[in-house]
């Protein structure tokens, strides 16, 4: 799960890391006020988007008067924010930010995620941060300092020291961002977050450092341990599809294929989207229904997937394990005669009393239903279809 800025600060002001003051707005009219709360001669005004690339598209802008933040809020409110990670149609600004601006001597980069490799969690930091990070990363990999640290130890104050000193730090300027990256080192752990980053963390002219934009997000299999957490998700910064998929108890990922995807399983979804792709196919999603689905969760899964207006085939894969290929064969026929298949729906079913399941489909004549002999079968009729 995502968060806006806003949400991150708040956090890391909770954590103990210090953080300029700021105030959200969701009407540009009240721009003008909150400019002259903050008291400060410059201010930034930011849109609270789960999307990146603010800056560059003109939505990150540093404003020196009422009047000016109020126009710069204005037209943030009006236009869609248009990024390389929003496509051509942009996404709708609901709130924005609006913070005390900071005089900056030194940008840097801190940041703690999963390193899947070695199973543990990694801080790291780098003395070049800012919006240009990535392209730091690839040109230069040893500019990124790292520290892994085991999960119930934690991070320890001699690893955070040591990088403060590694990315250029020194006297109490080092002393504050190692305290600084204990804290969100902390943060990580206790939230269960999958990432927790400080972009960029800044040494101001008189020897400050502060955090002075974040980005957090929250491993989904831990929120039940974190209603406070769950309570942060702006549910309009959501993919639909997926929300409804989440009520429903089915594991969904919206892709940017046209071929939908309806499987029992997470790897076996996994290896179905890669055959699609073998045959020349894009897959549309990930659903998983797992593995004892039910008429039910088949029906609201096809009315997830050919909502999507993109979807020009389906390919159903189920192996009956837990629950019997005839169960599915039954969820099927109900799922066509209730949603109805307007589009080819090839499907794959192997295991348990699957011959019955082959008998009760093709009695049920269904005329955009489509057999298949097995998955290599299967990929290929529905590559066919589109």
């Amino acid at each position: 799960m995502k968060i806006h800025e806003y949400q991150a600060r708040m956090l890391l002001q909770s954590a103990g890391i210090p953080v300029p003051p700021g105030q959200v707005i969701e009407r540009a009219d009240q721009a003008r006020a909150v400019f002259e709360q903050l008291a400060s001669p410059t201010v930034v005004v930011k849109a609270q988007v789960q999307a990146g690339g603010r800056g560059k598209a003109g939505y990150v802008k540093l404003v020196r008067s009422a009047d000016e933040a109020a126009r710069e809020a204005a037209r943030m409110f009006a236009e869609p924010m248009v990024s390389k990670q929003t496509g051509p149609q942009g996404i709708r600004v609901r709130k924005l930010l609006l913070a005390a601006a900071v005089d900056i001597a030194k940008e840097y980069y801190v940041g703690v995620v999963v390193d899947r490799a070695r199973r543990t969690p990694v801080i790291m930091a780098s003395r070049e941060g800012g919006v240009e990070i990535e392209e730091v990363a690839a040109r230069d990999p040893q500019a990124i300092r790292k520290a892994w640290f085991h999960p119930h130890l934690g991070l320890q104050a001699f690893q955070t020291r040591a990088l403060a000193a590694e990315i250029g730090l020194s006297g109490a300027q080092a002393k504050a961002a190692a305290d600084i990256m204990l804290k969100l080192g902390r943060l990580f752990v206790e939230q269960d977050c999958s990432l927790a980053e400080i972009n960029p963390l800044v040494a101001t002219p008189a020897g400050a450092i502060l955090a002075i934009d974040a980005k957090i997000n929250f491993d989904d299999n831990a929120l039940y341990r974190h209603p406070d957490v769950q309570a942060l998700c702006d549910a309009s910064e959501e993919n639909p599809a997926e929300l409804r998929a989440k009520a429903a108890d089915l594991s969904y990922i919206a892709l940017d294929g046209n071929i939908g995807c309806l499987v029992n399983g997470a790897g076996l979804a996994m290896a179905t989207m890669d055959i699609i792709k073998l045959h020349g196919g894009m897959p549309a999603n990930f659903l998983d229904v797992g593995g004892s689905v039910t008429p039910e969760g088949a029906i609201e899964a096809f009315r997830i997937i050919l909502a999507d207006p993109k979807v020009k085939a389906v390919l159903v894969n189920i192996f009956g394990g837990i629950a019997r290929c005839d169960i599915i064969a039954d969820a099927l026929i109900q799922a066509a005669r209730e949603v109805g298949f307007k589009v080819p729906v090839v499907v794959r079913l192997e295991g348990t009393n699957v011959e019955k399941a082959r008998q009760m489909l093709a009695q049920a004549a269904i005329p955009q239903l489509r057999t298949a002999s097995d998955l290599t079968d299967a990929a290929r009729q529905a590559c066919a279809c589109v």
